[in-house]
């Protein structure tokens, strides 16, 4: 009578195995020790790990030693549909009734429909005879997945039944597979609710300023194929999958503190802004006065009319400033002298053209904001940072709150919120902030400049790395990969 070689199980054995399973980070690699594990102990040719969700059994681990290729590779390229939990297949079955299963050769059963496995045999080449099948409990002792074992085989490659000894060795072995499968879907369900809250995050900023959501989402694209880049150049820093996601997560989120920020500075497309209408129904009242003035009292018509001319031509500097990319001294100057210039309201009171607030806006010389309304938006990043860090971010994320709040400190010192220095920033933050600066620079939805070429883009970043301010090796790798190319 032939038998299947035995190998000695002793508690100590098991708890080796856990201890060795345990160390194993790699949900896919630990699944593959597993089920090489279950193989071993039964002799047996081929074995797969059945993953449970929703109403089927989705293949995650397959392998068939007489197939001569790795667990590896077969498992990556299976691509066998998914097995509807039914009385149809013993390993659905299995689950269904949560008990065991031990056929010595499903040619010969008639308890279980074995059809889908023997079409499987056909178009295989393959025999499959004895077949070992055990549920996989979670803590609450519900089925979350199947482990089935295929051919065992004796000293000569025979095929035999599995020994019912063994059932409960590799009952162990499912247990053992259950808790990491169990883990690592709360785990996956924990990390699908923070990336879901990104998204939330971002549709909100996206639903409050579409330009600052397509920012974001801008950088991102940058920094994914940047890190692909890194990788595939064998570039000493490289990012394995966790740091990528986490990295990732934290350019995602860098602007989250936008949403405390006024719209109507995030979105300020010129100097005036909501003051642009105040002026207007200002100059044209008081245009519309003089006209009345004039025909009330001729004698002053010339006057009114030179006056409406002033207004006139004072509002058209006005407007024509408003846009304008950048002020000259000369201009600001103009502007400055229209200020004073009188204005008879409805109620036929003698106003300045222009209050101190709108005088301080139309002079800004380069962008759209004041100062303190840069200040304003400024304070975004201490808003990202101080939102992030009430999340508790642990793990391959505990950087995220870190890296997004520091997207605008420079290398020199002279950045905000905390003026941080080049010891105290690493590379990923000095690389998010390159990132940011770029798509600024480029982008060709800001309403309040037209985008820039990125040739004239890397000039301004240069100069940034010659005034200290960003990392200039960083910038020449990211030139270099060409993952800003549109």
């Amino acid at each position: 009578m032939t038998t299947t070689p035995k190998r000695t199980y002793s508690l100590d054995r098991m708890i080796k195995i856990a201890l060795d399973l345990s160390v194993e980070k790699d949900f896919d690699k630990l699944m593959q020790k597993i089920l090489t594990e279950a193989m071993d102990t039964c002799h047996c040719d081929a074995g797969t790990v059945y993953i449970l969700e929703g109403e089927f059994l989705h293949f995650h681990t397959v392998y068939t030693k007489s197939k001569g290729t790795s667990m590896a590779e077969q498992s990556s390229n299976v691509n066998l549909p998914p097995v509807k939990l039914g009385r149809g297949n013993v390993c659905a079955c299995a689950a269904l009734d949560n008990k065991k299963i031990n056929i010595p050769d499903i040619y010969e059963s008639t308890e279980y429909d074995f059809t889908g496995a023997q079409k499987y045999d056909a178009i295989n080449h393959y025999r499959t005879g004895s077949m070992l099948v055990i549920p996989m409990d979670d803590e609450k002792n519900q089925p979350i997945g199947v482990l089935q074992l295929i051919n065992a085989q004796d000293e000569e490659g025979k095929t035999i039944p599995f020994d019912p000894l063994y059932e409960e060795v590799i009952s162990a072995l499912a247990s053992l597979a259950a808790v990491s499968l169990n883990n690592h879907q709360l785990a996956k369900e924990v990390n699908d609710m923070l990336h879901s809250f990104v998204e939330v995050m971002v549709d909100a900023i996206d639903a409050r300023s579409s330009y600052n959501a397509n920012h974001t989402r801008s950088m991102v694209h940058y920094a994914d194929r940047f890190i692909d880049y890194l990788n595939d150049t064998g570039n000493p820093w490289t990012f394995t999958k966790d740091a990528k996601d986490a990295y990732l997560m934290s350019i995602w989120l860098h602007d989250i503190g936008k949403l405390i920020v006024p719209l109507e500075l995030l979105d300020k497309p010129d100097r005036l802004g909501s003051l642009y209408d105040g002026i207007k129904n200002r100059v044209d009242i008081a245009v519309l006065m003089e006209k009345v003035e004039a025909l009330e009292h001729p004698e002053n018509a010339a006057a009114c009319e030179e006056k409406a001319a002033q207004l006139k031509s004072a509002w058209e500097a006005i407007d024509s400033a408003n846009r304008a990319g950048f002020l000259t001294d000369e201009t600001v100057a103009e502007l400055r002298s229209y200020a004073a210039i009188s204005c008879k309201t409805a109620e036929n009171e003698e106003i300045p053209l222009l209050n101190g607030q709108e005088l301080t806006s139309i002079t800004i010389k380069k962008g759209t904001l004041t100062i303190e309304e840069r200040k304003k938006i400024q304070s975004h990043v201490v808003y990202t940072a101080r939102m992030l860090e009430k999340m508790n971010f642990k793990g391959i994320y505990k950087d995220v709150p870190f890296w997004s709040g520091s997207h605008h400190e420079y290398l020199n010192g002279k950045g905000y919120p905390k003026g941080l220095t080049e010891s105290e920033l690493p590379k990923e933050s000095r690389l998010l902030t390159i990132i940011d600066v770029y798509d600024a620079l480029t982008a060709e939805d800001r309403p309040y400049k037209p985008p820039m070429p990125p040739e004239k883009a890397f000039s301004i970043l240069e100069k940034m790395r010659d005034d200290g301010q960003i990392d200039g090796e960083l910038l020449q790798l990211f030139r270099e990969s060409e993952v800003w190319q549109k």
